[in-house]
């Protein structure tokens, strides 16, 4: 786990500088290692200090900042026969070797014509940048579960994994760089080619019982890939159908497991993770804030997640909770059930799009929503994960899985247009599991509602006079002003 980042300079000039710099912004990703290639050489360093003054050159340079998670996790870039590799991510299942081996042996002798490959024929959660002779290949996977960001100027086009570190080269028009695609970036600027991304398949003919069968399957082996490798991980824990299913289905990966919870004291749903838990016969470690609390991370967290919005942070604020804990405890994986809601129809707003405009509009919606979660969901989680050294792994977003659930009819998911429970399929899942009722039948409920903290901002806000949108745009401005915080 870490960060990358690449660089092109269209002038001709020194890009090294240029990556170094963007390295420095993202140093809460990993300070292992650090390192920085050209096309034909590459400086490894202990400290982000020691790569000032590194005595390489090239228009085109690559680089990465390192937090090892497991002891394959080796200092990048690498170099091959005229190129350079930065990669940034896993790959599931693991094929027995070190992912960026198995990277580099895709890519063998032609990594400009034979990069698509990887994208295509290697599933996973990564991104990752080639440096070649006046040229940069990036590339992402399918899903997009590790965030990446695009930009340019007239002086340069540059890729990295947080916007930081595009705006600390005067690059402000900076985008998500798109799932499932390769990009050649030049003197020209950016070149996008899609490789594999998420498209409709066609909707099967099949029975709920068929189906929570094939679901189950493919839960447990995305699971099983998530948590390979590992004596014990954590989960973020609400007690809510997602979270619930991928703690048993990781529980019978035969791992030690640790349920993680917060929220604000004296919330409800607190009480009723601690029943799921008891049920699940696995151990909880619970912890509460108080408004203090929420007041003193805010502006950390808006450094971190790079948006000025009100309800990313008030999502990204318990995430960042959970990464905390799971840290303090020695957890260096977190596993999460983002991306059910959109698969399953678990949003309340679902049921307003099918009364109002009918079931295929709601396909439609439902998915836009999942193959946009990278903007509105991912990379948030795991920008605020990262700054804890904690990796965040999600079995719902594996490509095989969500091929399978966007061909599931919407009678799987949503019966009718006043569906109190939603995510059919998924709850008979959990009932074939074995999970008691009270999970298996649990609304929704957002996060930022279930664990107070959306409320306890409004409440900030209020006291200071200020709508929350205002309040947040306070606080987000102080802590770009003053770096991080």
């Amino acid at each position: 786990m870490g960060a990358i980042a690449a660089v092109v300079n269209k002038t001709g000039r020194n890009a090294v500088p240029d990556v170094v710099a963007m390295l420095q912004q993202l140093t809460h990703r990993g300070t292992d290692a650090h390192g920085v290639a050209t096309p034909n050489s590459v400086r490894i360093a202990k400290s982000i200090e020691n790569m000032t003054g590194i005595d390489i050159s090239s228009n085109v340079a690559v680089g990465h900042n390192l937090c090892r998670i497991i002891s394959g996790d080796c200092p990048q870039p690498v170099l091959g026969e005229g190129f350079a590799l930065v990669f940034e991510g896993r790959l599931f299942p693991s094929l027995g070797k070190y992912d960026v081996d198995e990277v580099m042996e895709k890519l063998r002798l032609d990594p400009k014509r034979n990069a698509g490959h990887v994208v295509k024929e290697l599933d996973g959660s990564y991104v990752f940048a080639i440096s070649l002779p006046d040229e940069v290949i990036v590339g992402r996977d399918t899903v997009g579960t590790n965030p990446l960001y695009y930009g340019e100027n007239k002086k340069v086009g540059v890729v990295a994994s947080e916007r930081k570190a595009l705006w600390a080269l005067g690059i402000n028009n900076v985008k998500s760089f798109p799932p499932g695609n390769l990009a050649l970036i030049d003197v020209h600027g950016f070149s996008f080619k899609s490789i594999r991304t998420i498209t409709r398949p066609r909707i099967e003919d099949i029975d709920i019982e068929t189906a929570a069968k094939s679901l189950q399957n493919l839960l447990l082996e995305s699971t099983r890939e998530r948590v390979s490798g590992f004596r014990e991980t954590a989960v973020a824990f609400s007690g809510g159908l997602d979270c619930s299913v991928i703690a048993f289905l990781a529980k019978l990966c035969g791992i030690k497991l640790h349920l993680v919870s917060v929220g604000l004291r004296n919330q409800h749903e607190l009480q009723h993770a601690e029943k799921a838990a008891e049920a699940l016969r696995l151990p909880l470690h619970l912890q509460t804030y108080t408004l203090d609390d929420v007041e003193r991370v805010l502006p950390k967290v808006l450094w971190l997640i790079e948006e000025l919005d009100a309800v990313k942070a008030s999502i990204a604020i318990p995430f960042y909770w959970a990464a905390e804990n799971a840290s303090k405890m020695g957890c260096r994986i977190l596993l999460a059930g983002q991306g059910g809601d959109e698969l399953f129809g678990g949003y309340q707003r679902y049921l307003t799009e099918y009364a109002r405009s009918g079931s295929s509009a709601l396909m439609g919606l439902m998915y836009r929503d999942v193959i946009t979660s990278y903007e509105k969901n991912f990379q948030r989680d795991n920008q605020v994960c990262s700054s804890h050294g904690v990796e965040l792994r999600l079995p719902f977003a594996d490509r095989e899985l969500v091929h399978f659930s966007l061909s599931l009819p919407l009678s799987l998911k949503i019966v009718s247009t006043d569906d109190g429970p939603r995510k059919r399929v998924l709850r008979q899942v959990a009932q074939n599991l074995g999970l008691p009722s009270f999970i298996v039948n649990k609304p929704k409920k957002a996060i930022q509602y279930a664990t107070g903290v959306g409320k306890a901002l409004r409440t900030i806000a209020k006291r200071e006079g200020l709508s929350l949108q205002e309040y947040v745009k306070k606080v987000f401005k102080k802590a770009y002003s003053c770096g991080e915080v």
